[in-house]
């Protein structure tokens, strides 16, 4: 295992593998396989997983935006990508890059329709987003009719997919929510079918949906965070395995004295005589300013050191009154172990913000 000796995040491609299989197992042999890769692959590297993912057999991936979708194409990915969240200034760039897009409102589809048309395309695939409960994105449960139209009157494009999004499949108190949006779907995929007698690929599952909701895996499945090694929830995190390490160490050991204050606004006052260590990560590169002032927390030497003061930029700096360390040495900020779900809490928020903030300066290690 590398040993840091600056700011890394070490990505070990067995793990991904693992999570893969483990979600691959809970469905049944003809349901597809989505991966999400938006947000550099929820803070790992987007070009390296999707190449990887796509070596496993991935069916599908999706990105957020027209340019996350470009960087895969031009990193050599070859299979079917999704963008969940495209603008039309962007239109002419996606079709290049034979990107297929979420359309969500009457506006978003007619303009795209316009410029496959300009381009004289055909059947260009596209995946219309209806809106169960999310309230985020995309058509309402009342609009299949005037979407059917629409697409009726043109030949430039056809309906890839029809897919929603589950808001709280990972919490079984809204069971009953979730089953609602699960059947209003069912319902809206049948008025289409009904029109356009033919049957499109449907989608629901998110990662929690794949592991609580085995009746919604339709034709496909969606899976980001699973990927990464969280569950999104402490049972089925037993069954993951992070992929990610952030990894630093020890630039400067000080002597505090009592009374002395440490670090920007002298947020911290000592109380007694302590010892600091000084690490080079800061919120430039996706710690932030919540995980100051003994919220937070590293590992050294299997030991917590919480992070004292205000976070920098570029450094934060950790209580080591009493561990034995020394310059040099490696400092854990989450890995297997010490998790970036449970270093998110302390801060009270969730692993998803703490991954996808890791800055691109951040050197990613690829571990195969």
């Amino acid at each position: 295992m590398h040993k840091a000796a600056e700011t890394v995040l070490e990505i070990d491609l067995s793990k991904l593998k693992q999570n893969y299989k483990h979600l691959k197992s809970k469905l049944d042999k003809n349901t597809m396989f989505l991966a999400v890769v938006k947000a550099f692959a929820y803070g790992n590297d987007a070009d390296e997983m999707a190449l990887y993912l796509e070596r496993l057999g991935v069916d599908y991936f999706a990105v957020a935006y027209i340019n996350e979708g470009v960087a895969l194409r031009n990193a050599g990915v070859t299979k079917p990508i999704l963008v969940l969240h495209p603008q039309a200034v962007n239109f002419d760039i996606l079709i290049k890059y034979n990107l297929e897009p979420s359309l969500y409102n009457l506006k978003i589809l007619k303009e795209f329709i316009l410029a496959v048309s300009k381009k004289n395309k055909i059947n260009y695939p596209v995946h219309l987003k209806f809106n169960t409960g999310l309230n985020r994105l995309g058509f309402w449960q009342g609009d299949v009719e005037m979407v059917n139209n629409t697409i009726g009157e043109t030949k430039s494009i056809y309906v890839k997919s029809i897919f929603s999004h589950l808001a709280a499949s990972e919490d079984l108190n809204e069971k009953e929510f979730t089953k609602n949006q699960i059947e209003t779907f069912k319902t809206i995929a049948d008025n289409f079918q009904k029109v356009f007698k033919y049957k499109p690929l449907l989608h629901m599952c998110n990662t929690s949906g794949i592991l609580n909701y085995p009746e919604a895996h339709f034709d496909m499945v969606r899976s980001g965070i699973g990927l990464y090694g969280f569950g999104n929830s402490e049972v089925e995190n037993q069954n993951f395995k992070p992929i990610a390490a952030l990894k630093t160490c020890i630039s400067q050991i000080h002597k505090i004295n009592k009374g002395e204050t440490v670090g920007y606004n002298r947020a911290f006052k000592s109380e007694s005589v302590l010892k600091t260590a000084t690490l080079p990560i800061g919120h430039a590169d996706g710690i932030g300013r919540i995980y100051g002032n003994g919220k937070g927390f590293v590992t050294i030497n299997n030991q917590k050191a919480p992070i004292i003061g205000n976070v920098c930029m570029d450094m934060i700096m950790v209580d080591v009154t009493n561990i034995q360390c020394f310059e040099g040495d490696e400092v854990i900020v989450f890995d297997a172990n010490s998790t970036a779900e449970t270093l998110a809490q302390t801060a009270n928020t969730i692993s998803y913000e703490l991954i996808t903030s890791i800055s691109q300066r951040v050197k990613r290690i690829i571990l195969s």
